[in-house]
C-alpha cells in the first residue's frame, strides 16, 4: 500500500512505498509474533543436523567412505559460511532492519537447500561451495533470531523466549534426524538429495510467516520512525506501558550511538575490558572445541565404527540424541534462574569430560568391553550439554559484556564459536582416520575439563548481578 513514512517530527517523506506490516489495521497476535520470530531457529537446527543423516548415503553414493578430508569439508563448509553470515547479518540488519534480513535469510535457505539437492554426481567441491553459501543463512539466523526476539519480548519473559529459541534450534535438528530415518529405505542417491532439499519447505513457511511480522520497535526508533514503533508496541505490550518503553528505548538508543562512536576494536583489549572479553569469548570457543558437534554431525559413523553396523542403519541414534537435546532445552527453561551460571557449567563440563574419558579408561582395563558402551556415554554427554553449556554460553555472552563493547564483543564471541564448530566438523573424520575413537574422545574429554577450569578461574558469576556490577568485577580482576 502506498503511503508516507512518519518520522518523529511528523513530516512525511514523499515517494516512499509503505511496505512494512506495522501499517496493518488488524492487530497481530503475540503468539504469532513470537512463533515466527523464533522459527528461524528451526531452519538453523535443520541445516546443522541434516548432514548427520545424509552423510552415510552420500558417502556410499559417491564412494568417498575413506576420503576423510572430503567428508570433513562437505560437513564443515556450512559452518565456514556461518562465520561470515552472522557478521554480515548483524551489520546489514542495523541498516535494513531485522525483519527484512530474516526474509532474506529464508530466501538463502530455500535457494541453496535446493542447490545442495541438485549437486552433480561426485561434485563434492560444488556441494561444499553451495553449503558455504547456505551457511551464510545459518549464521544470519543465529544472529538475527535472538536479536529480534530480545527486542520484541517484554523483559519479564525475555529469558523464557531465549529458551524458546534454543528449543526451536534443537527441534530443527530433531526434525532433520526424523526425516533422515523415514527416508533411509530410499535409493541412496534419492535419499540424501531429498534430505538436503527438504529444508526448502520450512524456509518457505518462514518466509510467508515473516511477511506478516512487524519490524522491531528498537530498529524503528533508531531510524526515527516513532509512530510505527508505537504501533508495533501496541501489539506486544499493555497500553499503559507503551509510552514509558518508547522513552526508554529512545534513551538507550541515543546512549548506544554515543558509545559506539567512540568504540574501536582495540577497545576490547584495553585493560578495563580485557578480562570480560576473554571470559565471554573463551566460553563461546570452549562450547565448540569440547566436541559436541562431533557427536551431532557424525553419530551414525561413530556407531558404525564402534559396532560394525552400516551407518545408514544407525539412524535411530540421532533421533535419540535429538530427543535428549529437546528435553534438555525444556529443562533449562525451568532451572535457568535457579542455579548460578558457573555451577551449571562446572557440573555440566565435568560430566561431559568424564563421559569422554571413561570409555577410554574402561577399554584400557577391559579390552573386551562392549564397543557400543561409548554411545551410551555419548548420550550422557549430550544430556548434560543440552541444559548447561549449550544454552548457558549465549546467556553469559548476553550478560557479561559491558554496553560500550557489547556489539563488537558479542560478534567476536560468535565468530570464535563458529570457528570452533567449523574446526571440529572438519578435523573429526580426519582424526578418527588416523587414531582410535577412544583417543579422539579422550582429547575432547581433556578439553572439557580445561573448560571447567577456565570457568572456575576466569569467568565471573553473572546471575543476579547488574551489568554495572559485572563490569566492576571485570575492572577489579583485569589481567
Amino acid at each position: 500500500m502506498a503511503g508516507h513514512i512518519i518520522r518523529s517530527d511528523s513530516r512525511p517523506i514523499e515517494g516512499v512505498m509503505m511496505t512494512e506490516t506495522v501499517q496493518q489495521t488488524k492487530k497481530i497476535p503475540r503468539p504469532y509474533i513470537y512463533f515466527f520470530g523464533s522459527f528461524g531457529g528451526i531452519l538453523f537446527g535443520y541445516d546443522i543436523g541434516v548432514m548427520t543423516g545424509a552423510l552415510p548415503f552420500l558417502q556410499s553414493d559417491w564412494n568417498i567412505q575413506h576420503e576423510a578430508a572430503i567428508i570433513g569439508w562437505i560437513t564443515s563448509s556450512l559452518m565456514l559460511g556461518a562465520v561470515f553470515g552472522g557478521v554480515l547479518a548483524g551489520q546489514l540488519s542495523d541498516k535494513l532492519g531485522r525483519r527484512k534480513m530474516i526474509l532474506f535469510s529464508a530466501l538463502v535457505f530455500m535457494i541453496f537447500s535446493l542447490g545442495c539437492a541438485v549437486a552433480p554426481d561426485g561434485g563434492w567441491v560444488f556441494l561444499a561451495i553451495v553449503r558455504v553459501f547456505l551457511g551464510l543463512g545459518v549464521g544470519a539466523a543465529s544472529a538475527l533470531v535472538p536479536a529480534y526476539m530480545s527486542e520484541m519480548a517484554p523483559a519479564k519473559i525475555r529469558g523464557r523466549l531465549s529458551g524458546l529459541n534454543q528449543t526451536m534450534i534443537v527441534s530443527g535438528m530433531l526434525a532433520s534426524y526424523i526425516v533422515a530415518y523415514f527416508l533411509r529405505n530410499l535409493h541412496e542417491t534419492t535419499a540424501w538429495r531429498l534430505m538436503l532439499g527438504l529444508a526448502a519447505i520450512p524456509a518457505l513457511v518462514l518466509f510467508l510467516g515473516v511477511l506478516r511480522l512487524p519490524e522491531s520497535p528498537r530498529f524503528l526508533i533508531k531510524n526515527g520512525r516513532i509512530e510505527e514503533a508505537r504501533t508495533v508496541l501496541s501489539y506486544i505490550r499493555d497500553n499503559d506501558a507503551i509510552d514509558s518503553e518508547l522513552k526508554n528505548i529512545q534513551e538507550t538508543a541515543e546512549l548506544e550511538n554515543a558509545i559506539q562512536a567512540k568504540t574501536r576494536l582495540a577497545t576490547l583489549f584495553s585493560g578495563r575490558y580485557r578480562y570480560l572479553v576473554a571470559a565471554g569469548v573463551g566460553v563461546a570457543a570452549f562450547q565448540q572445541f569440547q566436541g559436541a558437534n562431533a557427536i551431532f554431525y557424525y553419530i551414525p559413523l561413530i556407531v558404525e565404527k564402534a559396532s560394525g553396523t552400516e551407518a545408514s542403519n544407525a539412524l535411530m541414534w540421532p533421533i535419540i540424541q535429538g530427543v535428549i537435546l529437546v528435553l534438555g532445552s525444556l529443562l533449562f527453561m525451568v532451572i535457568a534462574d535457579k542455579f548460578n551460571r558457573r555451577t551449571l557449567l562446572t557440573v555440566g563440563g565435568t560430566v561431559m569430560g568424564l563421559s569422554f574419558l571413561f570409555p577410554t579408561f574402561i577399554h584400557m582395563t577391559i579390552p573386551d568391553a562392549n564397543p557400543m558402551m561409548i554411545v551410551v556415554f555419548l548420550s550422557i554427554y549430550v544430556a548434560f550439554y543440552s541444559f548447561t553449556w549449550a544454552p548457558l554460553t549465549w546467556v553469559i555472552v548476553g550478560e557479561i559484556f559491558p554496553l560500550a563493547i557489547r556489539g563488537r564483543a558479542s560478534g567476536l564471541a560468535s565468530s570464535f564459536n563458529w570457528i570452533g564448530s567449523f574446526s571440529v566438523g572438519l578435523l573429526f573424520p580426519i582424526m578418527t582416520a588416523q587414531m582410535t575413537q577412544d583417543a579422539v574422545f579422550a582429547i575432547f574429554g581433556i578439553i572439557c575439563i580445561l573448560g571447567v577450569l577456565f570457568v572456575r578461574f576466569l569467568v565471573p558469576e553473572t546471575r543476579g548481578r547488574t551489568l554495572e556490577e559485572i563490569e566492576a568485577h571485570g575492572t577489579k580482576a583485569r589481567v
